[in-house]
């Protein structure tokens, strides 16, 4: 029996996730799509075109990634607003088809790298270089927790996916020098959860309780801030930015 590798688990989350995307796409009328996400300036319709065109954009990484030549995820963060923007105006059965058919295609450009190939250098659209095998972590943070912004719960997310998302903020706010003084203490995992301490300004952390999955809602900014450990009168820092 082959060995089960981390990227294989990976691409493993990103095909069920791009299946709840899907999902909870279908499950929304023409109407709902035009309605409000939780994301500042975003109906629904900008939620799918974005996650459609990101698909396109890692498309791109991986071409790059497979033959070496320079294929940039968007030319400039303008193109990319404005592209979103066009999406977001599609008829509603052409923004589907977006989604699906451009999951389709990235799916079927990682299929074909060559093993060979996944350790070559991409850049992300922050610039930062990577390994192909990234491309695949890219998705799956989009395609879950955009599912949640398109009507999923984050309690649909798998416990792992969970713990890898939590990860991947902190990471960031560290990565850029950023934190919040809070200690994260969720009753379904271990002390020491999800694996590094949060960054922080150096004073004493407010304990946030919860679940795990609501925890990551809450860093990620899809869900309400959890009730503070010291009670009434304990207040939560603001949270930096995620992506």
């Amino acid at each position: 029996m082959a060995e089960v590798t981390a990227l294989d688990e990976r691409i493993a989350w990103m095909e069920e996730g791009t299946a709840l995307l899907l999902r909870a796409l279908a499950d929304l009328s023409d109407d709902d799509l035009s309605g409000p996400s939780g994301l500042p300036g975003w109906s629904l319709r900008h939620v799918a075109a974005h996650v459609g065109y990101n698909a396109r954009a890692l498309s791109r990484l991986a071409h790059w990634a497979r033959t070496g030549e320079k294929t940039p995820m968007y030319s400039s963060g303008e193109a990319r607003a404005a592209e979103i923007e066009q999406g977001a105006a599609l008829p509603a059965g052409e923004l589907r088809a977006l989604v699906a058919e451009s999951a389709e295609r990235l799916r079927a450009d990682l299929a074909a790298l060559p093993a060979d190939r996944w350790e070559a250098k991409v850049a992300t659209a922050q610039g930062r270089t990577v390994p192909a095998t990234e491309i695949v972590w890219m998705r799956c943070r989009e395609v879950w927790v955009h599912a949640v912004d398109l009507g999923a719960d984050f309690s649909d997310v798998p416990a792992a996916v969970v713990d890898a998302l939590a990860l991947d903020v902190l990471s960031m706010w560290e990565r850029r020098g950023e934190g919040a003084d809070i200690a994260l203490a969720p009753a379904d995992r271990p002390a020491g959860w999800p694996g590094r301490p949060v960054p922080g300004a150096g004073q004493e952390p407010v304990v946030v309780r919860g679940d795990a999955a609501g925890l990551t809602g809450w860093l990620t900014g899809r869900s309400a801030p959890p009730a503070p450990a010291g009670g009434e009168g304990t207040s939560l820092p603001s949270l930096p930015r995620w992506l």
